[in-house]
């Protein structure tokens, strides 16, 4: 049996496990926010690299900015609402409940395009491209793998667009991105000699760059074809890890387990590419189409460094697939002022299996429901609103903490959903 300092570390790599897993949303493929425009939210973003309908193209595809006829202004909020209900099967060595999270979050999107002349365009988008929320209840069965989760990401994409024939169009940016994490999970007190759980948390933030290329052809006034890219971004994070509840222990190593102490990890955010296809089948009726592959391979494992060397590195192993995102959709533009849209999606998700899956990521592959409409009061002023429903498989989890000492395994089942309700005001000048 190990004693109570080895059984010390496995609780340190058992926290660390648990963070590789805190980067995960429901919404689109691992913890990307496809959430970045409500005019795209009505049709399932179907043809969003080639549609360039508003400012939004910054972000979907830069190369479509020289479709606008004037200056714009975007503004567009989304309210998300998921929920992941766990049922156990046969969990151990760990006891407690089943639990809900069912965090509600809210994601903003900003973005404005300016003609240059000469069939020139700037763009600005600001918008949150990862991001996560969830928690559970302090004494739920799967407490050890995880409580709290939290991530956000602040993306900054100026960029710049050209025509360069009739039909051609190119454009590029480059992306100033800042990540924030915090996530938590309880520390078993028979690790420490406690009468109680501990609380161990880790937090950090981090600013990396990256860039993004378009393409837009025009086969004719009704037909265009949309490639977008968008590199991945190498993300650094520093922050702290503490310790609430819990005895220090001396490290076999060195120093104690359990202090707190500074801590950093690194992660690839994923590079994506997508091919939307826009036809205009008459005056009224558009037809929209989409593929988008996005590269979560690289995410391999997540390594948890503390800089208190008693403490050794943390890995979490992820091995996740590569996705891809099918999307169809159309418009109808019923008069001159109202445009009606629908949309459908599949979403896989870079999981692999149950036993790489954990409570702060307990999607699955999801298939999207979408509609919306645009309402025009005014030539220059126009109003956005779109929902979608996300119908997710069942997601079965037997995910084992990478601990020699801690071997908690969480296994069971669950039962995920989303709504999202999104708005947007765009103002022509």
């Amino acid at each position: 049996m190990p004693n109570k300092y080895t059984t010390s570390i496995g609780a340190r790599l058992a926290l660390a496990a648990a963070i590789g897993a805190a980067c995960g949303t429901a919404n689109a493929a691992g913890f990307a926010l496809i959430e970045n425009s409500a005019s795209g939210m009505g049709n399932a973003f179907a043809g969003a690299a080639a549609i360039g309908e508003d400012a939004s193209t910054v972000w979907f595809n830069p190369a479509a900015m020289t479709r606008l006829g004037k200056d714009q202004i975007v503004f567009a909020a989304h309210y998300i609402a998921p929920e992941a209900e766990f049922t156990d099967n046969a969990s151990g060595p760990m006891t407690g409940p089943d639990d809900t999270t069912d965090e509600v979050g809210v994601v903003a999107n900003f973005y404005y395009v300016r003609d240059l002349g000469d069939d020139v365009k700037f763009g600005l988008g600001i918008n949150t491209p990862f991001g996560l929320a969830s928690e559970y209840d302090a004494d739920w069965i799967g407490r050890y793998h995880a409580i709290k989760s939290e991530i956000a990401t602040l993306n900054i994409n100026p960029s710049i667009a050209s025509k360069i024939t009739d039909k051609l169009s190119l454009g590029a940016g480059f992306s100033v991105q800042y990540i924030e994490a915090e996530i938590s999970s309880a520390v078993d007190p028979a690790l420490f000699g406690g009468a109680a759980d501990g609380l161990a948390s880790v937090e950090g933030d981090g600013i990396s760059f990256g860039a993004n290329f378009g393409l837009l052809y025009e086969y004719s006034p009704t037909s265009r074809l949309g490639i977008a890219y968008r590199s991945k971004v190498a993300q650094n994070l520093d922050g702290n890890a503490t310790f609430k509840g819990t005895n220090v222990v001396p490290s076999p190593l060195g120093g104690n387990l359990f202090e707190n102490t500074g801590a950093s990890a690194a992660i690839d955010l994923p590079e994506t590419i997508s091919v939307s296809y826009v036809r205009d089948m008459d005056a009224k009726l558009t037809l929209l189409a989409d593929v988008t592959y996005t590269g979560w391979s690289g995410f391999e494992e997540l390594r948890v460094k503390y800089d208190n060397p008693g403490q050794p590195d943390a890995v979490t192993t992820e091995d996740w697939n590569n996705t891809w995102r099918y999307s169809l959709g159309m418009n109808y533009q019923y008069n001159e002022k109202l445009t009606l849209r629908a949309g459908v999606a599949y979403d896989e998700t870079p999981i692999p299996d149950a036993e790489r899956r954990t409570p702060r990521i307990p999607g699955n592959d999801r298939t999207w429901l979408a509609l919306g409409f645009g309402y025009a009061p005014t030539a220059d002023m126009k109003f956005d609103f779109g929902y979608a429903h996300l119908f997710i498989d069942d997601s079965d989890i037997n995910n084992t903490l990478e601990s020699a000492f801690t071997p908690y395994t969480l296994n069971g089942s669950y039962e995920n959903k989303v709504d999202i309700f999104s708005v947007q005001a765009t103002w022509s000048f």
